[in-house]
């Protein structure tokens, strides 16, 4: 809070609160510490916290308030989630109408306020409060939840004990209010902080939340053990799962509405020695159509990749690893070229987002629907465009290069690190060299990055130490020539810039990012252009080496280039840009 030594102390001297000789010194040490005049009376005990918040209240002029020994309804105190009332000392105590009363520790934080004001749709009116008000409040979080659940946590604890129960048990207490609310509850937290996985795992003795936000994992919330067997039976009853199979995976998916936005879960219950874990991924079917550039492509790799999904027929491949995007690239991809004129279809494992006039098949290995058998049907479907979610043998390799050469255009993942490393990985496949390089048109590597939050991210500039140690991994002059070069790059440094001159940006926090520095994911790009010279390279089976030094010749960005630019850019950090493409 912006209040003064110097104007906290004449407001005590006048209120005669301390004497006079006690609160100079504890003002002296305040300015020689550079301390906060307050923290130093209260260590001291020579003001205790309820008299000093009051009249921290009264200096900014907003109203306080005691809540400490409250007992907050639980619809109010949820509209406020608990994990945000943690991170920013915030809680919700009341409401009239569409006015919201919070309490506390920093009324003038505005950013905060803000934040609440847009995710709830109210007014805010701020009340500052005491640490152990939100202490106190803090502790209802999960006496209310314990209240809300009680029917499931006490009363039914012996319809949910640690033994299985029958299964209609379980489809009772599946059923059931408390159990509904509290999936409900993990589902609103999740969707509240733009989670794209809810990570639900049976522990000993509890049961562990975990959402995952811009690609890391965060613990959310922790249940008592008891309702471990009611939520994993909510959860399979609207997966349209079996109840009683507790032995053997089982993969679900299903659909919901919140606050307006259709969400599909994709849902995977795996058996591990507490129970069954579930990890479900949250797909938002209302989010509007990517494009190429909101994800991160631009300059020449943007209009290589336009270029080239223009070409009837031939090969698109794009890799990395797990949970890089590929799969949203793809179908990027699809929905530029999807038009009346042209049958898409696709052969996937899971189908991700439902696409209209695109026909879409799940594999199903049980009953033989393999990736090859998938596409050799489609072959006889008359299709224009195909895709198959991956490559991963020799089978559908051969039926993908078949399927490319005999005019279809094949869009298709592979999980290797660099775009040069796809074709020798074709070729330990079993495919034909030359085969390759009649039949690739272009190879997207990439990456995710998180991006710096616009509101709270820092200017710097590298120091020599930060330099050397990028500099020993790095081939770092080489690097700054390309980007200065570099349409994107080239407006924001100077042709005699060295390192030392150029501005970056780090990571605050802030209470639009959830104190995370971050908001949002981007992609970092090697886009590999197969023409004339690069198909006789192949060919020739030249090594990947040799491929990826002529690429970068004739222009292609490495992913680390690519990464550093966007760090010039302001959209990431070098440490997220190092982060993601180390090997």
């Amino acid at each position: 809070m912006r209040i003064e030594n110097e104007q906290l102390k004449e407001f005590i001297k006048d209120a005669g609160m301390i004497e006079e000789g006690e609160l100079e010194a504890s003002f002296k040490e305040a300015e020689s510490t550079k301390k906060k005049l307050g923290e130093i009376l209260l260590a001291k005990k020579l003001i205790d916290e309820l008299k000093l918040r009051k009249l921290y209240a009264y200096i900014l002029g907003v109203p306080f308030v005691d809540i400490s020994k409250e007992m907050i309804p639980p619809e109010i105190l949820q509209i406020v989630p608990e994990p945000i009332a943690k991170k920013y000392k915030i809680v919700a105590f009341e409401k009239n109408g569409q006015e919201l009363k919070v309490a506390m520790i920093n009324p003038e934080d505005m950013q905060t306020i803000d934040f609440i004001r847009k995710k709830t749709g109210l007014k805010i009116v701020s009340c500052l409060t005491t640490e152990e008000s939100i202490e106190a409040i803090l502790k209802q979080y999960s006496q209310s939840l314990k209240a809300e659940f009680g029917d499931i946590i006490d009363k039914n604890a012996s319809m949910i004990s640690e033994e299985k129960g029958e299964e209609d048990d379980l489809e009772k207490i599946a059923q059931g209010l408390p159990i509904i609310r509290i999936v409900d509850t993990l589902i609103k937290h999740a969707i509240l902080q733009e989670a794209s996985d809810i990570h639900i795992e049976p522990d000993e003795k509890e049961v562990r939340i975990r959402y995952r936000i811009d690609g890391i994992l965060h613990e959310a919330m922790t249940l008592p053990k008891q309702v471990r067997d009611g939520i994993i039976a909510r959860i399979k009853v609207l997966s349209n799962l079996k109840l009683d199979e507790h032995r053997v995976p089982q993969d679900g998916r299903f659909k919901m509405e919140k606050d307006g936005a259709k969400i599909s879960f994709r849902v995977s219950i795996l058996p591990i020695f507490d129970g069954e874990k579930i990890v479900m991924r949250l797909l938002n079917e209302t989010s509007k159509g990517l494009t190429l550039e909101a994800m991160g492509l631009m300059g020449q790799a943007l209009e290589i990749i336009h270029k080239e999904i223009k070409r009837p027929n031939g090969m698109i491949l794009v890799t990395g690893p797990t949970g890089s995007g590929k799969t949203t690239t793809l179908y990027t991809i699809m929905d530029i070229l999807n038009v009346p004129e042209v049958n898409i279809s696709t052969v996937e494992d899971p189908v991700e987002y439902r696409m209209i006039r695109i026909n879409q098949t799940q594999i199903y290995p049980k009953v033989g629907l393999t990736f090859a058998a998938g596409l050799r049907s489609l072959l006889r479907q008359d299709p224009d465009i195909i895709m198959v979610g991956e490559i991963r043998d020799k089978e559908t390799m051969e039926m993908a290069v078949q399927a490319a050469m005999t005019g279809h255009l094949v869009l298709s993942t592979l999980h290797t690190n660099s775009a040069a490393g796809t074709l020798p990985r074709l070729i330990d496949m079993g495919a034909e060299p030359f085969l390759v390089a009649s039949t690739a048109n272009v190879i997207i590597a990439q990456r995710l990055i998180r991006k710096l939050c616009n509101e709270c991210k820092e200017e710097y500039i590298l120091e020599k130490k930060e330099l050397e140690t990028l500099r020993s991994n790095y081939e770092m002059d080489n690097i700054l020539e390309i980007l200065k070069k570099n349409d994107a790059t080239k407006d924001k440094i100077n042709p005699k810039d060295k390192w030392e001159d150029i501005k970056f940006y780090k990571p605050k926090g802030c209470s639009q990012c959830n104190k995370e520095g971050y908001h949002g994911r981007n992609g970092i790009f090697e886009v590999l252009e197969i023409d004339e010279e690069i198909r006789k390279m192949i060919s020739q089976n030249s090594p990947a080496e040799e491929l990826e030094k002529r690429a970068k010749e004739k222009g292609m960005l490495s992913m680390i280039e690519d990464g550093f630019s966007k760090a010039i850019l302001g959209i990431t950090s070098i440490e997220e840009i190092l982060r993601v493409t180390k090997e």
